[in-house]
């Protein structure tokens, strides 16, 4: 089974749509409301029906039947797909814009995927949210789970990489923008507790981040959680997170344009 059939039977208990990420997304893509946008790797559409919700005609497409199957049961309001990122189903500009949310890291090829949601989007915006290796050498997680970590960063495509491949493609770039998590945040991916670190002893939490559902073995994740648990009990856990601060941020909005 694919790693995000398996992810996807648990993956909304612990993960969902942010508000302030969803507006960065809706300020980014620059549409007015019922514009055709297109939500690549939309996983099981938290954040395809969230834009929807802001007057969008969302369009979710994934690999993953699972995703798929969770999205549908979730909102009727959308169009959803399942369709290979290199191969896209649709006719040229289709859309005024798109959306790919945390999920570049599983493109095998970001040159034939970005062509192909250059070549579905009409005069409009291409939205990516990610996060960059530089990022999450940052994050204090790889004192607990350092193997899966170093997995993880080694997966993650570098920024410069994901600009080059989006200007080969045409595209032009219209900025970069760091996000910081907060305290508040309420979308459980890899980073989400920078400020909550017990929320990684949930393993239903673990489960919906692909890291630790595909890159960290079973001995690691355990020692790793039992030296947290004890951390956090004791207190020596503020210790660490204020030794851990960055000036790249956590994650980064890549916007561009066609």
């Amino acid at each position: 089974m694919e790693l995000y059939d398996i992810i996807g039977m648990e993956y909304d208990t612990s993960r969902k749509a942010d508000p302030q990420i969803t507006q960065r997304l809706i300020n980014h893509l620059q549409v007015f409301d019922n514009s055709r946008v297109l939500d690549v790797a939309c996983g099981t559409g938290n954040y395809t029906i969230a834009l929807s919700q802001l007057c969008l005609k969302m369009t979710g497409t994934d690999i993953s039947e699972e995703m798929l199957k969770n999205a549908r049961e979730k909102s009727n309001h959308v169009i959803w797909d399942k369709a290979d990122v290199n191969n896209l189903p649709y006719q040229e500009e289709e859309f005024s814009g798109a959306t790919c949310i945390l999920a570049i890291h599983h493109f095998e090829n970001l040159y034939k995927a970005f062509q192909q949601v250059y070549r579905v989007i009409g005069k409009g915006r291409f939205v990516i949210f990610t996060s960059s290796p530089e990022q999450m050498a940052g994050y204090w997680l790889k004192e607990y789970f350092p193997k899966m970590m170093a997995h993880s960063c080694n997966q993650m495509p570098k920024v410069k990489q994901v600009v080059d491949n989006l200007r080969s493609v045409g595209f032009k770039i219209v900025g970069l923008e760091t996000f910081l998590i907060q305290p508040n945040l309420k979308d459980f991916f890899l980073y989400s507790g920078k400020y909550e670190p017990s929320i990684y002893l949930n393993p239903n939490v673990r489960a919906g981040i692909s890291s630790f559902a595909n890159l960290g073995t079973l001995d690691e994740i355990q020692a790793g959680c039992r030296r947290l648990k004890s951390d956090n009990e004791n207190g020596r856990i503020q210790e660490l997170l204020d030794r851990y601060s960055s000036d790249l941020g956590d994650y980064v909005f890549v916007v561009a344009e066609k």
